[in-house]
């Protein structure tokens, strides 16, 4: 029977030392961090994300703005408001909230957010930093999953891991920590030949493609550790995960549960990557 690791319990630890760095931050320089946060049209799930995200900066100590702006917004006038917000000293992180409406070119939003406050990590300046070492902030979903690894105690040095999804938000970055940390990372993706093979060799199993249950039991090795990604609904509109959860944490050592795995740590990460930003402005 699979250990569980729990993101909730793992988040709370995230945000309280967040909190207690930033209050000695503003204590030290008089700053406030700020994060922006820009919702385009009224997608019922992006409004519950952003809301989400207020709560957290308010429970950390940051400054919130929030830009809420109808569907039929153009693309220029978002460019305008990100231009305005990376000229703003009291805004320390921007993220727009993905999807856009398809008139946007979400590429050219992406691009238009300063580095500095790019505190999503989806620049491509920041992108090519993670992939050489040597970067600021981390994209928040697979900076949650290593710190849930972290915190379970696994070490990913010399382990064969396994990453299914090549998302740039997730599956691409995900294989790049788990580089750093001297992983033997295979990726997959819809067009692998034998996917049970690759998730049998895997000491480490993180599931990010957005299909409900396509990880059965049969596909993990005894002993593995598995951190579920996904985000879906089950044939009874009941929340799941990439994974079937029930039957796999018979066979790996270690899961993550969905809800209340990964979800948790990727507002967690968010927050920090926002303190990031703020101490690098202090510094100039």
């Amino acid at each position: 029977m699979a250990q569980l690791i729990n993101g909730k319990e793992v988040s709370q630890r995230v945000r309280e030392s967040v909190r207690a760095e930033t209050e000695a931050f503003k204590a030290e320089t008089g700053i406030t961090p700020g994060l922006a946060v820009i919702l385009v049209g009224d997608d019922p799930a992006s409004k519950i994300y952003v809301g989400n995200k207020k709560k957290a900066c308010a429970e950390v100590g940051f400054n919130s703005f929030e830009h809420i702006l109808p569907a039929e917004t153009t693309e220029a006038e978002l460019l305008e408001l990100i231009e305005k917000l990376n000229a703003d000293p009291a805004v320390h992180g921007i993220l727009c909230q993905l999807p856009l409406p398809r008139h946007i070119d979400e590429r050219a939003v992406i691009n238009a957010i300063s580095p500095k406050k790019d505190v999503d990590a989806f620049h491509p300046q920041n992108v090519g930093r993670i992939m050489i070492g040597s970067y600021d902030f981390l994209p928040c979903t697979p900076a949650g999953v290593m710190e849930l690894i972290h915190s379970a105690g696994i070490s990913v040095n010399g382990k064969n891991c396994t990453v299914v999804g090549r998302s740039n938000i997730v599956g691409k970055p995900m294989a790049m920590l788990l580089l750093h940390e001297n992983g033997t990372v295979t990726v997959c993706h819809s067009r692998t030949k034998d996917l049970k093979a690759a998730c049998l060799n895997a000491d480490i199993l993180v599931a990010a493609v957005g299909k409900a249950k396509l990880i059965t039991a049969d596909m993990v090795k005894e002993g593995a550790a598995v951190i579920d990604v996904g985000m879906n609904r089950d044939e009874n509109g009941k929340l799941c995960g990439d994974v079937d959860f029930e039957n796999v944490k018979e066979k790996a050592s270690y899961i993550t549960p969905v809800p209340g795995g990964v979800g948790p740590m990727t507002i967690a990460m968010l927050m920090r990557n926002t303190l990031t930003a703020a101490k690098l402005f202090n510094r100039g």
